[in-house]
């Protein structure tokens, strides 16, 4: 392998590397006059309104917050960030207990903010790991790497979703002793659907013996196949693989085919660093993580040549990089895997949410497609035209074809064909009204206000509640008046047992706006013959009546979303779920958006020029 980038001579070249060096030492000790404050105005309304419930041997939904002094807060931090989430959303403390005042959550919101910011948190970039290449992932690199349209891993097993909820997670992508078999096949059936002038592109002659010609195919095919430069040794192993066939091409493939089902082809693999500590990755590491973030697949002739000539760290290069690689056809599978699996969208292919055909009988193959690759085009036009992530939230135009504009009721667009159209904001715009979340936080016969706001809080604002008690009642499929009811007054009624009440009054008015969108997606001003009920007051004491409304409340919230994003956003790139020793570069990265007027490009570049993203441990 080529030697890794040291930290000591790295870091006292590069501008960057120093910034990271700093960003990394832990924090100081707080204050003193932070640890008076704390303990003469907070500590004595956290011993009356919240460790009452969270201490003792069996604490409140098995969550402590004690002690509660400075120290105590810096040690169960992350309990103490949930328990800030939840003061500044008023779910706590919960209904039927005493209430804090509005001055007295003003002071407790402002002291444990300070508090958690003052925690002495060692930025670290985690440790290597052994990731093997997701179905994705693998489809991509064979078709970049021999030019080849079949799907070989479609008929791998299932990856699964690990930390941060996406499937190119380390900790989820298993290897079973199937998987070793259809490595085999699937090797055998890339080279023989390879075109034979892109396997065999060097030609013996008078000049190139066969041998030799062999030779230069095979090393370059392993190089690129590797992610980085082939060593001596290796190239020996392949050439006896050569050397055993009789005829040129069988050799070739026979190598070839080694190469295929080699762990460092089927693993992204980085060297293991030497010291202790912070160690920058290779430059070959870094084009490799920065290709399979943006397009899931093997680097390009272009990162490789920025690898063999050491140019990736110069200023600009990596930014430069990120703007190429995000307007690069290939990056569709960033933005597809990545929306899909943050908003859950994907679920519509799988089949795990799948509306009731006999009710929907519109709700056809050709529109669930059309409502699938909605958000996937509106979150790629965002980065295409490097516009604010808040127009996630906010926007007044979205992309339909012809049958989603009749879907959502809109002027007639022409053909299959995707067009970017103007919204009515009253009704559409943004992620929240699209057909795709909204059919897949509904059930298959009625629209369900609970999913819909456990949706906005999960995956929106990233403060999901908690799993609901073991024994729950349900209300029935139906959203028909019954018992002289509308739906809503019998989920309201649901909502008066204790055991609900509490995740009920947090969770209900989230998605109660969201009521004017039938189970598929499309605007309705009755359910079952009765008016729509489009209104809540949130626990923040500020009430809404309709979407329109609903959508600014959210927007209120950006700061909460767009932390939700960059952490989604990071973890995807990482390939792991966060640990509490990156929030000191998810902070980072949200006060340069800041900066930058939350920028979606800048959101990426951020990422890429990360400590976790750059180093390893």
């Amino acid at each position: 392998m080529t030697h890794l980038l040291r930290r000591g001579g790295f870091l006292a070249l590069l501008p960057f590397g120093l910034l990271v060096l700093a960003s990394a030492m832990p924090s100081a000790q707080p204050p003193v006059d932070l640890v008076v404050r704390h303990e003469k105005e907070a500590l004595p309304l956290l011993k009356q309104y919240c460790l009452g419930c969270h201490a003792g041997v069996q604490p409140s939904g098995g969550v402590s917050l004690d002690p509660a002094d400075v120290s105590g807060i810096h040690k169960n931090a992350e309990n103490w960030r949930k328990g800030l989430v939840r003061l500044k959303d008023r779910s706590m403390p919960p209904q039927g207990s005493a209430r804090l005042s509005q001055g007295q959550r003003d002071v407790l919101i402002a002291d444990l903010t300070l508090v958690l910011d003052a925690a002495p948190v060692k930025a670290v970039p985690g440790h290597t790991v052994l990731r093997r290449l997701s179905r994705l992932e693998y489809n991509n690199t064979v078709r970049d790497l021999f030019g080849v349209a079949l799907k070989p891993a479609d008929v791998f097993p299932a990856d699964g979703g690990g930390g941060g909820g996406f499937d190119n997670n380390a900790d989820t992508l298993f290897l079973p002793p199937v998987l070793l078999e259809r490595y085999l096949i699937a090797a055998q059936d890339v080279l023989d659907a390879a075109p034979t002038d892109r396997l065999f592109f060097v030609k013996p002659s008078a000049k190139l013996s066969a041998r030799a010609a062999a030779k230069v195919i095979i090393e370059r095919h392993a190089s690129r196949a590797f992610r980085r430069p082939v060593l001596p040794e290796e190239i020996v192993r392949l050439m006896r693989l050569y050397d055993s066939k009789k005829v040129h091409e069988d050799g070739i493939k026979a190598a070839l085919k080694a190469v295929l089902i080699s762990p460092s082809f089927l693993f992204r693999v980085e060297e293991a660093p030497v010291n202790a500590g912070n160690t920058a990755l290779t430059d070959y590491e870094i084009i490799s993580r920065l290709s399979y973030f943006l397009w899931s697949s093997m680097p390009d002739d272009a990162l490789f040549a920025l690898a063999r000539q050491k140019k990736l760290r110069q200023p600009g290069v990596l930014a430069a990089q990120v703007r190429r690689m995000l307007l690069d056809p290939k990056s569709r599978s960033f933005y597809d895997s990545f929306v899909s699996q943050w908003l859950h969208t994907r679920d519509l292919q799988t089949g795990v949410a799948a509306p009731d055909r006999g009710r929907f009988p519109e709700f056809t193959t050709e529109l669930k497609e059309a409502i699938y690759q909605e958000p996937v085009l509106f979150f790629e036009s965002l980065f295409r035209d490097n516009a604010p992530l808040t127009l996630l939230l906010s926007a007044d135009y979205t992309f339909v074809n012809d049958k989603l504009a009749a879907h959502y009721g809109m002027e007639p667009v022409v053909g299959g064909n995707f067009k970017r159209v103007a919204v009515d904001t009253a009704r559409r715009g943004g992620i929240l009204t699209m057909a795709a979340p909204l059919t897949i936080s509904s059930y298959p016969q009625r629209t369900s206000p609970v999913l819909r706001g456990k949706w906005v809080l999960s995956e929106v604002l990233g403060t999901p509640p908690p799993p609901p008690p073991p024994v729950t009642k349900t209300l029935p499929p139906s959203d028909k008046n019954e018992g002289g009811l509308t739906f809503k007054q019998r989920l309201e009624k649901h909502r008066e047992e204790p055991a609900c009440a509490g995740c009920h009054a947090r969770i209900d008015p989230m998605g109660f706006g969201l009521e004017n969108y039938d189970p598929i997606g499309r605007w309705r001003e009755k359910i079952s013959g009765d008016p729509v009920e489009a209104s809540a007051k949130l626990l923040t004491g500020e009430s809404y009546n309709g979407p329109a409304e609903f959508k600014v409340l959210v927007l209120k919230q950006q700061e909460t979303f767009l932390k939700n994003l960059t952490e989604k956003t990071l973890a995807y790139a990482l390939g792991r779920g966060l640990e509490p020793h990156d929030q000191p570069a998810v902070k980072k990265i949200l006060a340069t958006l800041k900066t930058d007027g939350y920028k979606s490009e800048t959101l990426i570049r951020e990422v890429v020029l990360s400590l976790p993203f750059q180093f390893k441990q």
